[in-house]
This record gives structure tokens, C-alpha cells and sequence, in this order.
């Protein structure tokens, strides 16, 4: 399935100190640019110029750049843009459930230290809930299915296994560590 361009995160976000901080489709950029929260950055090589809205309208558009209808004309869209008055650079903080607790393991079981496809990991309770173990970053680790049912409602010892290690909540990390350029925008290697 081919997503439509104005849904794509296509567009770089830069805090004012010219950070690296989200990627948003186009739409959103246009909102920002429209009430001059933004300023829409024009690159060709290393030179790169900031326009506001009305400059930005007001572009000529190359051949083979991505363009959207308004009702006063064509308007390129841009592959980014300067926030003009965010200044910091957001934290996240992941989400406990199988996907955090894929992303803190590392995709690795726990108790092997194999690395599992997702069809092959499941979620253990080091301490089943069976008896008590909470749902929590403490006592939840990543580990292979065969392992986890050979466990069952055993505690790690009892069932002859040891953690590789001792899990712990993930910290809160910058935003920009999680922005992929996955449409290969040249424009974004400036920043990230």
C-alpha cells in the first residue's frame, strides 16, 4: 500500500536552535507555516535559507518537487521546517508492553540471550502473577516462548534459570533518537 504524500512524515521539524526533534506529514507543516509558528527551510547543496509563509508561496517549484493545490496556486512542500518560537527538545518516555519491553531487551531473551524474532518472544513475569508479580518494567522481561512456558508459574530460580539482567525502567530519551528518515530525504542529513 503506497501512502499518500500529504500523509507521510516527510517533513523534518527543527526546534529554533536548529535541533532535529519530530518528522510530521506535509499537512501538519502547512498548519505551522500558515500561522507563522514555522519558517520552511530551502536547500539546494549547502546553502539553506529560511522563508516565512508568504516568501515560501511565492517560490518558484523545480521540476520533480513534491507540490500540493491551494486555492492561490501551486506551493512545493517543504522538506523542512524551523519552529520559530520551541525552543526545547522533548523526551520520551517509552511505553510499558511488549514493544517497550522489545526495545530495552533488545530483542533478546533474557534467560538465553538469543535473539528472537517477534513471533518467537513473549513477555515473563519474573515473579508470575500467579503469586503475586506485578505488570511492571521491574518484573517483566523479554524471553523466548519455549523458555517461558518451560517456566510457567516458576520464579527464575526454581526453574533453574538466571536473567541475564536485572530489569529496569527505561530512561526518558530525546525525540530525536527515535526520527527515521525513511523516505531517504536528502535535505534531512543536514540535521540528523
Amino acid at each position: 500500500m503506497t501512502v499518500p504524500i500529504l500523509h507521510r512524515s516527510s517533513v523534518l521539524v527543527l526546534n529554533r536552535h536548529w535541533l532535529a526533534i519530530d518528522a510530521i506529514t506535509p499537512i501538519v507543516a502547512f498548519g505551522h507555516l500558515a500561522t507563522g509558528s514555522a519558517r520552511a527551510l530551502r536547500i539546494d547543496g549547502e546553502s539553506i535559507q529560511p522563508f516565512d509563509w508568504e516568501d515560501w508561496r511565492g517560490l518558484g517549484i523545480p521540476e520533480g518537487v513534491p507540490v500540493i493545490g491551494t486555492p492561490g496556486g501551486r506551493v512545493r512542500i517543504p522538506t523542512v521546517i524551523v519552529l520559530t518560537r520551541y525552543a526545547k527538545v522533548p523526551m520520551i518516555v517509552p511505553v510499558f508492553g511488549f514493544r517497550g519491553l522489545w526495545e530495552r531487551d533488545g530483542g533478546r531473551c533474557q534467560y538465553t540471550g538469543r535473539e528472537l524474532k517477534p513471533a518467537e518472544a513473549n513477555i515473563d513475569h519474573i515473579l508470575p502473577r500467579s503469586r503475586g508479580g506485578a505488570d511492571c518494567w521491574e518484573n517483566c522481561v523479554l524471553a523466548d516462548r519455549k523458555v517461558n512456558t518451560r517456566k510457567g508459574s516458576l520464579t527464575p530460580e526454581e526453574a533453574g534459570l538466571r536473567l541475564l539482567t536485572v530489569p529496569r525502567a527505561p530512561k526518558a530519551v530525546p525525540a530525536t533518537v527515535r526520527i527515521r528518515n525513511s523516505w531517504n530525504i536528502d535535505d534531512w542529513k543536514h540535521f540528523i
